[in-house]
């Protein structure tokens, strides 16, 4: 429900929202739950039954709390939209969310900040799943043509014994400006994770990423993914770390970085860290140019260069 007090300011965050992808009738249906935050207000809220959600406005943002019980399924995704309309300032949003046992969730998530000049926001997210619950995570951002935009992204997950989570962060279709971002995921028994970024940059652009797998319980298991698209005159730093600290823990690290540009600055870090014998740990990370083969059959079939460049990236980003 859009306070009417907020209607002008939530149709253009709407209009913004849809064009990272977002279905605006979503936050209107009565039977999804969705979170609208505008700089430090929610202008909109809706929840179903087992979804309990709290919020309270922050000097600069807000801070959110949402809770599912036990064995509660929800079968249409979570939406949360966050966006920012001024070109100066700062956001600090911080999220707890927790999902009881047995419980499932798909939550999808746009940040939108389409004229940030010097903009700075800030996000942390501490998420609880539940035993035998599984939850996925999507996290799409769309930042101003300026460059202008600042992020520092921090999740921090506990998956508890049986459970399931994935995490997926994209920022493809806009400049990034600067880029934190931290995943931090803590594995109990049995529980597995996926925890993924893409992220393409252009200009001046500078991201930073640090990607963690705790392997702590007997049989967790965990994959950390970073894809970077570097061009222009950016720079990227990738550390992907996995921690073996339970017998019979499996954890693979995963880092592409394709550039396009003599001015070109990258590099990737992993780190695995074994402390019990009986766990398995691997990784692979790869830094190189477009696939030039993949480049020659496309410009054979009529596409220049730039259109081939394209196709091939959207590809590994998608």
């Amino acid at each position: 429900m859009i306070e009417s007090s907020y209607e002008r300011e939530f149709t253009a965050i709407a209009k913004e929202y849809e064009k990272s992808g977002g279905n605006v009738s979503d936050f209107l249906r009565k039977d999804i739950v969705s979170i609208i935050v505008s700089g430090n207000k929610v202008i909109g809220r809706n929840t179903v039954e087992g979804v309990h959600v709290r919020a309270k406005e922050l000097d600069n943002g807000v801070e959110i709390w949402l809770d599912i019980e036990d064995d509660v399924v929800i079968e249409n995704p979570i939406h949360l939209c966050t966006g920012y309309l001024k070109p100066e300032g700062t956001q600090e949003v911080l999220i707890h969310n927790r999902l009881g046992s047995r419980a499932r969730a798909k939550f999808i998530s746009h940040c939108v900040f389409p004229s940030g000049v010097n903009f700075t926001h800030s996000m942390v997210a501490d998420t609880d799943v539940g035993e035998n619950a599984e939850m996925f995570y999507e996290d799409t951002h769309m930042h101003s043509k300026d460059g202008g935009v600042t992020v520092r992204a921090t999740y921090n997950t506990v998956v508890r014994k049986g459970g399931r989570f994935q995490n997926m962060f994209y920022l493809t279709k806009t400049r990034v400006g600067k880029l934190f971002v931290k995943m931090n995921v803590n594995l109990e028994k049995n529980s597995t994770a996926h925890i993924e970024s893409k992220v393409y940059e252009r200009e001046d652009d500078y991201l930073e990423i640090d990607e963690e797998l705790h392997l702590n319980g007997e049989g967790s298991s965990g994959i950390a993914k970073t894809t970077v698209f570097a061009t222009d005159r950016s720079k990227a730093k990738i550390i992907n770390k996995a921690y073996g600290n339970a017998p019979y823990s499996r954890g693979h690290i995963e880092c592409n970085e394709i550039i396009k540009g003599d001015s070109v600055e990258v590099g990737t870090m992993p780190e695995l860290y074994v402390k019990n014998e009986k766990a398995e740990l691997t990784h692979e990370a790869s830094i190189g140019r477009v696939n030039v083969k993949q480049m020659e059959t496309l410009m054979s079939k009529g596409l220049s260069e730039e259109e081939a460049t394209d196709m091939i990236v959207k590809g590994l980003l998608r």
